[in-house]
């Protein structure tokens, strides 16, 4: 009895070790990395640029015994980053970064914020991706070689960890407008931005998918925040408010973008921007000229021009077609992107090779066939501002041009030098109008591109 008594305290001893044995090997997020999983005597050789320069046009294996250092800025705690790791050259003022890609779950635990790593580049692979540059492994997919992730079995064997102790990384204090390419893959902090209004009361991304959310500043100046479908915090409703917003700045070509670790990355602490009036109107704005030269289809035009002393913004204005005698828009063309300086014309063409070949300059904007600029003389003209009132026309909507006294076919339209203001009513005694017919007050006489046109001129 005693033998038993015994053995079965031994078992019990036994099951508790185990059990202790067993909770302590669970996957957690927050155990610490072992204190000799570092190394202290590796020493960059070489500099992101001198490797960057080893790029040809085509992903290619790194053969010498290169090394270089950095400072990871990125994060996969909170599942917003995955598999990959973004570090830059110095903890604050970097002057570039750089990411490897690392087939490693939970890579903050070994390689957290603030972590100088080394890494050693030979036999790593170095690629470009929509002029953006990044190391890894390599893959083929369709006979292209391109940078993939580094298998978790070897990342060891090249990126490793400084026995200096973390960091704390300054992040670039940045203006929207001052985005720059060597920024790329650092960490960053834009001011006094906001979220879209129109992105109020949604999550910060849509279940497992990748979501982009749109920050703004005062100025309405935007970039765009990238958040993972599969992130701790995409069901998390985006802040209202204003303030800062730390990330790292990553890009595809020249489209710039910003990821940001946790939400704990957001401060807002300040009300909204108040709203910005940036759109105008003005009874100012004109149609000056229309172009339908006969011997020249490709070289019609139509000219804005801008009475005031005042450079007037047209985000929001459009210019309307209606064609022949159609009553609902044949076609229109948003001019929102442009501005239209003080005594100053505005020429747009729907063909800008043959307008500039043929007058000798560019247009301020070229269009399309069938566009607002290219008229064949028998239809209508709107310019309407913002607020979708009509500030000037040409013709009569829904009547058909031919015959009529608004009619420029193989011709032009030439707005009197004394005229202004714009005019919602047309009115032919503001005009001087040519054609092919010369019917109902109009001149016949056809016109010549480039010596019977004139265009970003009033005489």
């Amino acid at each position: 009895m005693i033998g038993y008594f015994n053995l079965s305290r031994l078992l019990l001893k036994f099951t508790v070790i185990l059990t202790i044995c067993f909770c302590s090997c669970v996957n957690s997020r927050s155990y610490d990395v072992p204190p000799d999983n570092c190394v202290s005597g590796l020493v960059a050789n070489t500099t992101y640029t001198e490797v960057k320069n080893l790029y040809i046009g085509n992903t290619l294996q790194i053969q010498d015994d290169l090394i270089i250092e950095g400072f990871v800025v990125s994060s996969d705690v909170k599942g917003n980053f995955f598999s990959v790791l973004y570090f830059q050259d110095s903890p604050a003022n970097p002057k570039e970064g750089f990411r490897i890609e690392i087939d490693v779950r939970d890579s903050h635990l070994f390689y957290p914020v603030g972590t100088k790593i080394g890494i050693k580049l030979k036999g790593l692979y170095l690629g470009k991706s929509k002029d953006v540059f990044k190391l890894g492994a390599t893959f083929t997919s369709f006979g292209n070689v391109s940078v993939g992730r580094l298998p978790a079995a070897i990342v060891n064997e090249h990126v490793f960890r400084f026995c200096d102790g973390d960091v704390a990384i300054e992040p670039t204090v940045i203006a929207i407008t001052e985005l720059k390419k060597e920024l790329t893959n650092t960490l960053v902090t834009f001011n006094d931005v906001e979220f879209a209004e129109e992105e109020l009361g949604q999550p910060f991304a849509e279940v497992g998918e990748e979501t982009e959310r749109i920050l703004t500043d005062c100025n309405d100046n935007q970039i765009v925040m990238s958040n993972s479908g599969y992130s701790d915090f995409q069901s998390e409703i985006l802040p209202d408010g204003r303030g800062a917003v730390t990330g790292v700045l990553f890009r595809e070509n020249d489209s710039y973008q910003i990821s940001i670790r946790s939400t704990s990355d957001i401060n807002f602490t300040q009300e909204r921007c108040a709203e910005l009036i940036d759109e105008f109107t003005s009874d100012s704005i004109i149609i000056s000229e229309l172009a339908d030269p006969d011997n020249n289809a490709s070289a019609r035009f139509v000219e804005l021009y801008n009475s005031s002393g005042e450079d007037i913004s047209l985000k929001g204005w459009k210019l309307k077609r209606y064609t022949n005698a159609n009553t609902e828009v044949s076609s229109e063309i948003d001019l929102s992107d442009l501005i239209i300086n003080a005594n100053g014309f505005l020429v747009i063409s729907p063909n800008a090779d043959e307008f500039e070949t043929v007058y000798g300059f560019a247009p301020d904007l070229g269009v399309g066939t069938n566009s607002p600029a290219d008229s064949n003389g028998d239809d209508n003209l709107q310019l309407v501002d913002p607020f979708e009132t009509v500030i000037d026309v040409f013709g009569v909507v829904g009547e058909d041009g031919s015959g009529t006294n608004h009619e420029f076919e193989d011709g032009s339209a030439v707005r009197r030098a004394e005229i202004l203001i714009g005019n919602s009513v047309y009115n032919i005694e503001e005009w001087l109008i040519s054609n092919d017919s010369g019917d109902a007050g109009t001149v016949k006489q056809l016109k010549i591109a480039p010596d019977d046109f004139s265009p970003k001129s009033r005489e």
